[in-house]
């Protein structure tokens, strides 16, 4: 089983014209990560694709034993120099509770290698990542495909159907090799996937919410169904275990780096 950090991508540069070191420091409270996720990701962006920015914030002790409900999440939208940025933050304790409900989607923010900010807290917690694997983070894959694939028979667009197609290969390969891997091309080269998507990943580049205008719908539908039976077989193949392993260690770093700030 190979270790689940997620290999950076050879043909991905930084997507990013202009320095978000400002974006960090604004923050009200410290930043153990920020990475860049979303579409720059996945290796597939657009011209006029926002950033979508994700990490974990510290806050102090006293907000957690006062009177008010902590900020555990923090979403913030803005326009920087033209560009769209997305900035979503989670307490640690929050985002450490997300990756032990076998949570996808916050490992691939804890292990992209788009790193705006990072720190020791960081790298510890991106060594603990491989406790929180489970057999059962396929279930958070298929889920988000027949999420993403709904939206695609809805609207049409090529987005929907990009994200589908990346979900079930980011949970097939996970299942296989124990490693979260997020960034579709890469994943084209290494799982067997429709012959279409290069295409399509071309075709997005162009714009955010092209439309499939030249997909087969059928033959779409039949694609995504041959991967979600391929996940269901890695699923019950898969070395990764039940349960997660590392909920001892994850919750002794919470209360250390509390105590630490």
């Amino acid at each position: 089983m190979t270790d689940p950090l997620t290999r950076p991508p050879t043909d991905t540069t930084d997507p990013l014209d202009m320095e978000l070191g400002p974006v960090v420091a604004e923050q009200p409270d410290p930043l153990l990560f920020a990475t860049v996720s979303g579409a720059h990701l996945y290796g597939f962006p657009s011209r006029d694709s926002d950033v979508d920015l994700r990490g974990v914030h510290l806050l102090p002790v006293e907000e957690l034993l006062g009177l008010h409900e902590p900020e555990e999440t923090r979403s913030r939208m803005w326009d920087r120099d033209g560009v769209e940025m997305d900035l979503v933050t989670h307490d640690v304790r929050k985002f450490v509770r997300l990756m032990l409900r076998r949570n996808g989607y916050v490992l691939e923010q804890l292990l992209s290698p788009l790193v705006v900010h990072t720190s020791e807290a960081h790298a510890e917690l991106v060594a603990l990542a491989p406790g929180v694997l489970t057999s059962h983070h396929a279930h958070h894959y298929r889920g988000f495909a027949n999420t993403q694939w709904r939206l695609f028979e809805k609207t049409g667009e090529i987005k929907p159907l990009l994200y589908t197609f990346r979900a079930l290969l980011t949970g097939i390969h996970l299942m296989r090799s124990g490693e979260v891997q997020a960034h579709l091309p890469t994943l084209l080269g290494e799982v067997a996937a429709p012959g279409g998507l290069p295409g399509l990943i071309a075709a997005k580049a162009e714009a955010e919410h092209g439309a499939a205008s030249g997909v087969d719908r059928r033959r779409a539908s039949a694609d995504a169904q041959v991967l979600h039976a391929v996940l269901e077989e890695a699923r019950l193949a898969s070395r990764l275990p039940d349960e997660p392993t590392a909920y001892e260690a994850l919750r002794d770093f919470v209360v250390r780096v509390r105590l630490e700030s």
